[in-house]
């Protein structure tokens, strides 16, 4: 049994211009210890589907479909009972620390709150336990940290601040919304390092969105490839990386720059890039694949009837109506 069960899970936004979906029929699931990367441009969807697992969605938005967490439907529960879940059974690190983390308390203030709610715990076990979490994440002498403000603290430990938090319950889902984006190049791989270090060693399962194919590559297990609301890939990293069968999966894996070999290529080519832009929530239809308008290999078909998910063996699957075609094709000028 899965410890956490999306289905045809939609996010409606009500907008100026009407009602417009963000996310469109959402499917997977989720074991304890399991590690998911969810990937794709900037609205495609990855943040909304962390917010709505959360129970975090703007007001003008609403979820529908299923998400199930220990068999509890958390869509048909109340903020009261959200509440009791969230940073206890789920929690979650957001994309900048300095606008997530409250300026106004003390960061030893805010890692001990949870476990005061939680847990229960009396201002001085909920002291210490905060120093134990910040001594774990990496934070250099808690003791003298834990009164500081989030202004006082660097971009990375502010971010260690928000991994504390989120670890002080010990919570079954973890879910890190582009945890590195504010991050030079350097402190996000300790981040990174330390995140995946940390779920090895709780055995909570973690679900990573990035826009980034070479971080979901390094850490996580399975991958789920978002355009336009949708999944278009889905399967065990290795499996998806190695057989890329959606011309958007094969686009965003082309445009990662490269190191060349020899000093003497010069001048580099080129990135290859995709044709477009993501395109405009109220532009999107029921009908059709979304990503055709981009797609080299489209023909009326896919502007007409929305492609299946194409099965490919070992839980990985497109939904693409040319994946053999795609398969055959070469990336980025390399082999497929």
């Amino acid at each position: 049994m899965a410890l956490l069960d999306v289905s045809n899970l939609k996010v409606d936004l009500r907008t100026a211009r009407g009602s417009v979906q963000a996310v469109r029929g959402l499917d997977f699931s989720l074991q304890r210890g399991e590690t998911l990367g969810i990937v794709g441009e900037s609205g495609c969807g990855k943040s909304m589907t962390a917010l709505a697992l959360m129970g975090l969605l703007p007001d003008n938005a609403r979820a529908s479909g299923s998400i199930s967490l220990h068999d509890q439907n958390l869509l048909a529960m109340n903020e009261t009972q959200l509440s009791q879940l969230r940073g206890d059974r789920m929690a979650m690190i957001f994309q900048e620390p300095m606008t997530s983390l409250n300026p106004l308390h003390r960061i030893g203030e805010q890692i001990a709150e949870p476990l005061r709610l939680h847990r229960k715990m009396t201002p001085r076990q909920a002291h210490q336990r905060a120093l134990d979490l910040m001594d774990r994440v990496g934070i250099p002498n808690p003791s003298q940290r834990i009164d500081a403000y989030p202004h006082q603290l660097s971009g990375g430990q502010r971010q260690r601040v928000m991994i504390a938090m989120a670890l002080a319950c010990e919570p079954d889902i973890l879910v890190a919304d582009e945890p590195t984006t504010a991050l030079d190049v350097t402190i996000q791989g300790q981040i990174l390092d330390l995140i995946g270090r940390l779920v090895d060693e709780s055995g909570m399962a973690l679900i990573l969105i990035s826009h980034d194919l070479g971080v979901i590559a390094e850490t996580v297990d399975r991958v789920l490839v978002m355009y336009a609301g949708r999944a278009v890939e889905h399967g065990p990293v290795q499996d998806v990386f190695a057989r890329m069968a959606h011309p958007y999966t094969r686009g965003l894996f082309a445009a990662m720059p490269r190191l060349h070999e020899g000093v003497a290529a010069w001048p580099r080519p080129a990135l290859p890039t995709i044709a477009g832009i993501v395109p405009d929530l109220h532009d999107l239809t029921d009908h059709g694949c979304a990503f055709a308008p981009r797609c080299s290999l489209a023909d009326p078909r896919c502007g007409a009837q929305t492609p299946p998910n194409t099965a490919l063996g070992n839980d990985h699957a497109a939904a693409c109506w040319h994946t053999d075609q795609t398969l055959a094709e070469k990336i980025g000028g390399q082999p497929a």
